[in-house]
């Protein structure tokens, strides 16, 4: 049997670590100075890729603002798509970040991020379909069959 109290605050300590997460990273993406991003570029600065950067950064914000505020929301079909949206969302970052660490120059900063990104994924996949997806309660009233969709 599922304890879903200790369930749903599982994932809501899930929740608010990847919303100040997002919020941290996105904060610091967008304030990264020239001179920091030219030195973990190996000495070259790419104004495009610093927009880029810029970019990830204000929807990391956007992301973590919106989870953080996702966490009061009772309804568990919401937090089941929520789960799943996000869990999909990680591992295609985890995915683009290990095929560029395949594609051009290795480094260790590209294996950090594809070790966090696959935990955080999973972590989500854990929530939206383990034990057959019932680890998130849904309650649903009694329907009849002329109201039923």
């Amino acid at each position: 049997m599922v304890n879903h109290q200790d369930q749903r605050r599982h994932l809501d300590f899930l929740l608010l670590t990847d919303s100040f997460v997002s919020l941290v990273f996105g904060t610091a993406a967008l304030v990264t100075p020239h001179g920091l991003l030219q030195k973990i570029g190996g000495g070259e600065y790419s104004h495009s890729a610093h927009e880029v950067l810029r970019l990830y950064g204000c929807l990391r914000i956007a992301v973590g603002w919106i989870i953080y505020h996702a966490r009061d929301v009772d309804d568990g079909r919401f937090r089941r798509n929520l789960c799943e949206a996000l869990f999909v969302c990680y591992i295609l970052q985890a995915v683009a970040v290990l095929r560029a660490q395949f594609t051009d120059r290795r480094n260790t900063v590209n294996w950090i991020a594809i070790l966090l990104l696959s935990l955080i994924g999973f972590g989500y996949g854990r929530f939206r379909f383990g034990r057959g997806g019932d680890m998130i309660k849904v309650y649903e009233l009694p329907q009849n069959n002329k109201t039923a969709r």
